[in-house]
C-alpha cells in the first residue's frame, strides 16, 4: 500500500519562506511523476508544481520564481520550497504520485498541510 505523508507547513509572514516535504512509502517512486497541488477555501484543488520521473519541473505561473520543486529518490521524497510567500498562497498543499504500473495508471495523495501567510 502505498502513503504520502506530507510536512512542513505552518503559519509565516508574508515575504518569509517554507518548506514542504513529502515521504512516500511503498515502490515505484523513482519511476512516477510527482506534483504538489492546493486547495483554498471556496476554492477548486489547483496544480503548483510537478517533477517528472525524468527529473523535468513544471509550474504554475504564480508561482514561478518564487517556489521551487525537487525530488530525493534515494529517500522517497519530494520537496516543495515555497519563498516570497504571499497572502494568496494561503491554501491545503497536497502531494501527489502518479504513472502507470504494467499498464495501469496509479495515482496516490497525502493528507494534506495547511500553510497559512499572514499580511
Amino acid at each position: 500500500q502505498v502513503q504520502l505523508v506530507e510536512s512542513g507547513g505552518g503559519l509565516v509572514q508574508a515575504g518569509g519562506s517554507l518548506r514542504l516535504s513529502c515521504v512516500a512509502s511503498g515502490i515505484r517512486f523513482s519511476i512516477s511523476d510527482l506534483g504538489w497541488y492546493r486547495q483554498a477555501p471556496g476554492k477548486q484543488r489547483e496544480g503548483v508544481a510537478e517533477i517528472y520521473s525524468g527529473g523535468a519541473t513544471v509550474y504554475e505561473d504564480s508561482v514561478k520564481g518564487r517556489f521551487t520543486i525537487s525530488r530525493d529518490n534515494a529517500k522517497n521524497t519530494v520537496y516543495l520550497q515555497m519563498n516570497s510567500l504571499k497572502p494568496e498562497d494561503t491554501a491545503v498543499y497536497f502531494c501527489n504520485m502518479q504513472g502507470f504500473w504494467y499498464g495501469e495508471s496509479y495515482a496516490y495523495w497525502g493528507q494534506g498541510t495547511q500553510v497559512t501567510v499572514s499580511s
